[in-house]
């Protein structure tokens, strides 16, 4: 089974405003940087339930790491329905937390 991934309005925001901060700064790394997240978010078109719970109380509230150089990023999604898993927020780990 396969789910179809959709991004969030706020979402979409994350991801343009971390790409736009590395790519001031080193081209490279921001095309490494939307490569690794794009593999991860991948991922949960075929495993979103692997990925560690956000709070106890929700288990369809979830959140994937994202490997990338020493630190990393962090999404955090809703498994929607049988079909949809949706992205709300992606920030880097040295951000502040978005919940």
């Amino acid at each position: 089974m396969s789910y179809r991934v959709r991004y969030t309005k706020a979402a979409r925001e994350d991801l343009q405003r971390l790409y736009k901060f590395l790519l001031v700064r080193d081209l490279d790394a921001a095309r490494r940087a939307r490569e690794a997240i794009g593999k991860s978010i991948d991922f949960l078109r075929d495993f979103p339930f692997t990925c560690r719970k956000a709070t106890p109380d929700n288990p369809f509230l979830r959140e994937v790491v994202i490997p990338f150089g020493s630190d990393g990023y962090v999404a955090l999604f809703e498994i929607e329905d049988n079909e949809t898993v949706t992205i709300l927020a992606i920030r880097h780990q040295r951000e502040e937390d978005y919940y």
